[in-house]
């Protein structure tokens, strides 16, 4: 049994993360912000669903875009095996639209929200010696569309930073992993938040028709049982790094309809490698398994 922490845990990928990994039988603490007011209801079920099946899931509020917040939850988890860094909102429309404080408020929750909750779990992480970040990005952290810039930069920012975590953490035990879910049947688009400026925004009509097109595209796609757009096509690739042997994790794992991208990942990892060789930093690559003496 590890002791999981997840956050965003209201809908989507948390949710059902909670309730899947609970009935493995994980201690799960299960965030999420709001917890007395706007998602009560989604609290109270997890409450209820470990309550009726006798298992392990304590609801904690938390608000990964307050440092006070994030520290007073994880103060209240002894210990923490595994993070799930996994809450997040996107925003879509033409950038020039935004304002930068609209900018700064996609950044600081889907970069700097795993940044808190990672700095929070760390010191337990390195007096245990071992622990696994299982970040959360999103195939639109590896390429990019019109209508989505400010997101984009959001999860190219998280890749680039959970990248660099996992070579600074490598050699204390402590592994990081990305997980890129294409689109999903979740609470993502209807969450969309749009542009303020809509005056600016109306100017953009190529922009608007192809996220119009996308949309729908999508939601087919939702319709569709053969299409892989079930969330838990990602609860499941969560539990599978978490059963992974320590050395055996990759970097990045792609969920769903890839659109193309996992031909990128492919192509750039034998690239990746050869640089962190350059470096003399492929020891880093992922903490390496303990070998039990004979």
């Amino acid at each position: 049994m590890k002791k999981i922490l997840i956050t965003g845990c209201s809908s989507g990928f948390g949710y059902n993360s909670a309730k899947y990994l609970a009935e493995k039988g994980h201690h799960v603490f299960a965030s999420m912000r709001n917890t007395a007011h706007k998602n009560k209801k989604a609290a109270s079920e997890l409450r209820d669903f470990a309550t009726s099946k006798d298992l392990k899931i304590e609801v904690l509020d938390m608000d990964v875009t307050s440092d006070d917040s994030v520290a007073k939850a994880v103060s209240k988890v002894p210990r923490v095996d595994v993070l799930i860094n996994n809450a997040g909102r996107g925003f879509g429309g033409p950038l020039e639209a935004f304002s930068s404080q609209e900018c700064m408020a996609q950044l600081d929750l889907n970069i700097l929200g795993p940044f808190r909750v990672a700095k929070a779990v760390l010191p337990k992480m390195r007096a245990q010696k071992s622990g696994l970040i299982i970040q959360v990005s999103s195939i639109a952290g590896r390429c990019a569309v019109p209508g989505f810039g400010i997101y984009h930069a959001s999860k190219w920012g998280l890749e680039g930073l959970s990248e660099s975590l996992r070579y600074e953490l490598a050699p204390l035990g402590i592994d990081v992993v990305v997980v890129e879910p294409g689109p999903f049947a979740t609470n993502f688009f209807p969450a969309l938040v749009p542009a303020e400026n809509i005056a600016v925004a109306s100017a953009y009509k190529h922009v608007s028709e192809f996220s119009d097109n996308f949309g729908s595209q999508t939601h087919a796609a939702f319709e569709d049982e053969n299409a892989p757009t079930d969330p838990m096509v990602v609860v499941k690739i969560f539990e599978k790094l978490i059963d992974t042997p320590m050395g055996n994790r990759p970097l990045r794992t792609l969920a769903g309809m890839d659109f193309g991208i996992q031909d990128l990942n492919n192509a750039v990892e034998p690239i990746r490698k050869r640089i962190l060789e350059s470096f003399d930093l492929a020891d880093c690559d992922g903490p390496k398994a303990k070998i039990k003496a004979i």
